[in-house]
């Protein structure tokens, strides 16, 4: 084993939400990484890939996704029901692929995930929860530009 230590890229696999450390010695070599946990490719940032999406969070895997990552991540609290969440979207999903293994960017519906936008005291949508080394750092309530939401996330990434 080799005693130099490559830099690596963190990518959250878009199919079961597991982080997997990527070096990108083998992703500038053209390997295709896979997910170590499902074995499904992984979506790797660069100019000609735009795979990434948002990964869905659940209050079951709120912590292990969330709390525990790495990397700063975004939450973006919404409604099926919610006008103002259906306009964001897209967004998100532009900075899900725009940021992807540097910030993680996932969506969680309160409808059906309560729990977790309560203990976050989520009293309007689309909020959007901006996370780092586990804590909440940040928080955007209401409609707002893309450039906005980039602009606060690079306050803490």
């Amino acid at each position: 084993m080799s005693a130099t230590t490559s830099e690596t890229q963190v990518i959250a696999c878009s199919s079961c939400g597991t982080k997997n450390r990527v070096p990108l010695e083998k992703v500038e070599a053209g390997l295709e990484p896979v997910c170590g946990n499902c074995k499904q490719p992984l979506s790797v940032s660069s100019a000609s890939s735009a795979q990434a999406h948002p990964l869905t969070f659940t209050d079951d895997n709120f912590c292990d996704l969330v709390e525990q990552s790495e990397l700063p991540v975004l939450v973006d609290m919404w409604a099926e029901w919610c006008g103002p969440c259906r306009t964001i979207a897209p967004a998100i999903e532009q900075l899900a692929t725009e940021l992807a293994g540097r910030v993680v960017v996932g969506k969680m519906n309160i409808d059906e995930n309560p729990a977790t936008p309560s203990r976050f005291g989520v009293r309007s949508i689309p909020t959007l929860l901006v996370f780092k080394d586990g804590m909440e750092v940040d928080r955007l309530i209401g409609l707002m530009p893309k450039q906005t939401i980039l602009d606060r996330l690079k306050l803490v990434s």
